[in-house]
């Protein structure tokens, strides 16, 4: 009927007619099992009765009717038997046949997908990501910098110092004798400096100083 037209048939629609026909023919043969079972049923209770009866040549060939009907039986079930092999078989082709267009389908995505995605764009974009994250950071840090020093206030290192020196007379270290004096950072040309009445400029931070150049570099 598929091939009048001259057009083939889909594989899930010739798949689905013999999964069809498979299970029509199953259930004939049960139908037909089912039949002879009731007959068996029939014919042992005839043979019984004859048999009490003395009718031996009666007996004789309903048991030959008994036998050949329950060797029926046996094939009925064994058609059946190989029926459903039948089946299972090509519901694994069908599982096989959906497998196949599921990968086919995702691979078409997956192409699509592809094509879709520009990875010069991506790759600028990152690199964009980066530099203004870098910049970012380093900005933080500078405004860290310079908002420490604008709150800093003059007794803040003598207060420093004696909370150090608490601490450490608590656990039982000698500030002079575990820790050695650091030096005070421009020590000399302070002292001079006050002593003739002149003032000392701020001295730069060569940290900070790095951060701006490396920031104006990300600016370039």
């Amino acid at each position: 009927m598929g091939n009048i037209m001259g057009k083939e048939k889909p594989l899930k629609e010739v798949l689905r007619e013999n999964k069809r026909m498979i299970t029509r023919a199953v259930r004939e043969l049960d139908r037909e099992r089912s039949a002879l079972e009731r007959e068996e049923k029939k014919l042992t209770i005839d043979i019984k009765k004859m048999a009490k009866e003395q009718q031996m040549g009666a007996v004789r060939i309903m048991a030959k009717d008994l036998v050949r009907t329950r060797a029926h039986i046996t094939k009925f079930i064994e058609m059946r038997s190989h029926l459903q092999s039948c089946g299972l078989k090509l519901q694994t082709v069908k599982s096989h046949q959906a497998m196949g267009e599921a990968m086919k389908n995702t691979t078409k995505a997956m192409v699509q997908m592809n094509k879709a995605v520009d990875a010069p764009a991506i790759n600028k974009m990152m690199a964009e990501f980066e530099k203004e994250n870098m910049k970012s950071d380093m900005m933080q840090e500078i405004m860290g910098d310079m908002l420490d020093d604008a709150m800093e206030q003059d007794g803040d290192e003598e207060d420093q110092d004696k909370i150090v020196s608490q601490v450490l007379d608590e656990i039982g270290i000698s500030f002079g004798e575990e820790i050695p004096d650091a030096p005070m950072l421009g020590a000399g040309t302070s002292t001079a400096a006050v002593s003739n009445g002149q003032k000392t400029p701020a001295l730069a931070d060569p940290a900070l100083n790095d951060l701006e150049a490396r920031l104006n570099d990300l600016n370039k």
